[in-house]
């Protein structure tokens, strides 16, 4: 790493004993590694990816210096002080003291890419322009001298009149001296140099003295004019190969997640057993008894058991996205979403919504233009989300045979990719509606930086994933454990005045939940489901994954203890005239109607949020309620219907 050279003598802005605080922000252009350099100052677990778009608002974390308390706050990625979008405007609120509960920062600390230094600058010396206390950290420099290039850090300062601190985020490297710099940052006087922002002519201009400043500071060797990241990109941007690729990929995820993930699945299901077994075994018969066991491991178990695949799910977005290979494959669906109205940009908040539609939706903050922002807003929650994961894997699991097509991949895992393919075709769909009808405007064209292809850090990997598997389980141990213990009482009361003791499937339909499922089973009937279905179905619009739990809950109360694993009593689950109440084309047509239902709260009071607020951002969040309600009760009455015309069966 190229040696740093001495911070230059001015005011300082010292954190000694006797300050209580100092807050430092830390911004950059996307991509230039600003969220890994904000772990490693402190040492807090942040998501990191290599597209714009995943800090999306600031995070806060801290460490101790020299009796001092310095805070940090990560700010989301921004090119520019001309905001263009809403996150780019959150960070010049920021720097500018007018967010609103958020103190102007004491020190700005600019992330700039060493391997991308030209095009950092300009951000970078904007921020200068503001003469406040400023750090330029200069990050990936271990990439640098891997390269052979080399970067005059003494003539860099002398240029920038400031303090510049070559850094490798991901190593470590220069941390401390950076830590040093923060504490000890100058006072900036405006550079004589530096123009002010202004009209396209000072752009220019701005960019002319950047080259020149580039050119003095920066020795580069000579290389080939094509490198392995262009023969990389020769294939995975193609526009045939591209997207087969990325398909390729996805298809490899899902065999993973009903090969790779059986094991495990498995051994939870048998730890969820045993438990059970253990409370029935130290409890007596009783209401506690049944609690614990019909309601909480039932239900809460059931949902658990596929923890292993939602991990493998996480694990394979964060691959993809710290790889560098996300921001391709938005440059590549450019051209295809761009007939639709909407540009490659849209694609990230989509992807995104594979793993949850909550940071999908704020991840359009990076697109400009409002009117594609919306739209896309309002077809994220249409990408098959994690909390769908478990309903599609229990239904698959249960009906569609563990057969290899073509003796390569498994019938299971295509029709897992043909679930999440149906969610992103009817996004795109809609997209074009809304944008040819409501939101209506002229498609801007996509600039975007494709980051360098690097090896994800193992650390920094499995954070993420546990991260994101944390929120699974903290829902999983309070919305699905309160719905699980309501649930369980409603199947329990009242119960039925006879001389005999009553049977658990006579006990379960004289109970409130009975009578709730039965007044409602008319409206599910045409497509197939019978009241128990349709129970499950309406505790699931506070998370989709409480359908799951909620079969689990109502099929342990209605058997006797002890019995089998949910699926296998999905499949012997028989009609008063003993047929199969649960058919392939009845499990086809529920995630189907899975893949379109909006059924989250946490997606409606963010789309609220994000649309304007109050009876704006309510109107946009009922609109998009309604039509994919409207989408889901439509398409499973279509293949419900449609398979019994062709002769598929429906079990009545």
């Amino acid at each position: 790493m190229t040696a740093v050279a001495a911070i230059p003598h001015a005011a300082h802005v010292r954190a000694g004993p006797g300050t209580d605080s100092l807050r430092v922000a830390l911004v950059g252009n996307p991509n230039a590694g600003k969220s890994t350099l904000f772990n490693a100052l402190t040492g807090m677990r942040q998501r990191v990816a290599n597209f714009p778009g995943v800090t999306v608002e600031h995070a806060e974390g801290s460490y101790a210096r020299d009796s001092a308390w310095i805070t940090v706050l990560d700010l989301p990625g921004t090119y520019s002080l001309a905001a263009q979008s809403p996150d780019e405007a959150v960070a010049l609120d920021v720097l500018l003291g007018r967010a609103r509960g958020v103190p102007a920062p004491d020190v700005i600390v600019v992330v700039v890419d060493a391997v991308n230094l030209e095009r950092n600058l300009f951000f970078a010396t904007q921020i200068l322009e503001l003469g406040r206390p400023t750090v330029i950290a200069l990050n990936r420099m271990d990439r640098m001298v891997a390269e052979g290039t080399r970067i005059d850090v003494p003539e860099l300062i002398h240029e920038l009149r400031t303090v510049v601190i070559p850094v490798s985020a991901t190593r470590g490297e220069g941390i401390e001296r950076l830590r040093h710099a923060i504490s000890c940052a100058p006072s900036l006087p405006p550079a004589p140099a530096r123009i002010g922002l202004g009209d396209e002519m000072d752009v220019e201009r701005r960019y002319a003295w950047i080259a020149d400043v580039v050119e003095r500071c920066v020795v580069r060797r000579t290389r080939s004019a094509r490198t392995t990241s262009d023969r990389v990109d020769a294939v995975l941007l193609h526009r045939v190969w591209g997207p087969l690729i990325f398909l390729g990929i996805l298809l490899l995820a899902f065999q993973a997640m009903f090969s790779a993930a059986r094991p495990l699945a498995d051994g939870i299901e048998s730890l969820v057993a045993v438990a059970g077994a253990l409370v029935t075994r130290v409890l007596p018969a009783g209401d506690l008894r049944s609690l614990l066991v019909d309601g909480v491991l039932a239900g809460v178990g059931s949902v658990l058991v596929f923890l292993p695949q939602i991990a493998i799910l996480f694990l394979l977005i964060g691959l993809l996205e710290d790889s560098g290979y996300m921001a391709r494959a938005a440059f590549a669906v450019d051209r295809y979403v761009r007939p639709l109205g909407l540009q490659g940009r849209s694609f990230v908040p989509l992807v995104s919504g594979y793993a949850c539609a909550v940071p999908g939706i704020m991840a359009t903050r990076t697109i400009q233009q409002r009117e594609e922002r919306l739209a896309t807003i309002m077809v994220v929650p249409l990408m098959s989300c994690s909390a769908r994961l478990p309903v599609y894997a229990l239904l698959i699991a249960a009906f569609v045979p563990a057969v290899r097509v073509a003796g390569v991949v498994s019938l299971q895992s295509l029709t897992m990719l043909g679930m999440y393919l149906l969610g992103t075709v009817a996004a795109l769909g809609m997209a074009a509606i809304f944008r040819r009808t409501l939101l209506r405007s002229d498609t801007r064209a996509l600039i975007m930086e494709l980051p360098r292809y690097s090896l994800p850090s193992p650390r920094v990997l499995l954070a993420s994933v546990w991260q994101r598997v944390r929120i699974f389980l903290r829902r999983a141990g309070t919305v699905i454990f309160a719905i699980s213990v309501l649930l369980w009482a409603l199947a329990r009361y009242p119960q039925p005045s006879t001389p005999t003791p009553p049977t658990p499937e006579a006990q379960l339909g004289a109970s409130a939940l009975g009578r709730i499922g039965h007044a409602i089973e008319p409206a599910v009937r045409p497509l197939g489901y019978d009241w128990k279905i349709g129970v499950s179905m309406i505790a699931s619009f506070a998370a989709r994954e409480v359908f799951v739990s909620t079969m689990g809950t109502i099929y342990s109360a209605s058997a006797e203890e002890g019995g089998p694993a949910l699926a296998q009593r999905l499949r012997g689950e028989r009609d008063s005239r003993g047929r199969a109440v649960y058919t392939p084309l009845v499990a086809i047509g529920l995630m189907v109607f899975y893949v379109f239902a909006l059924m989250c709260t946490s997606t409606i009071a963010i789309t609220i949020r994000e649309t304007g607020g109050g009876w704006r951002g309510l109107g946009w969040a009922a609109l998009q309620f309604g039509y994919m309600l409207a989408l889901a009760y439509g398409g499973a009455l279509l293949v419900y219907r449609g398979g019994l015309a062709l002769g598929l069966g429906g079990g009545g």
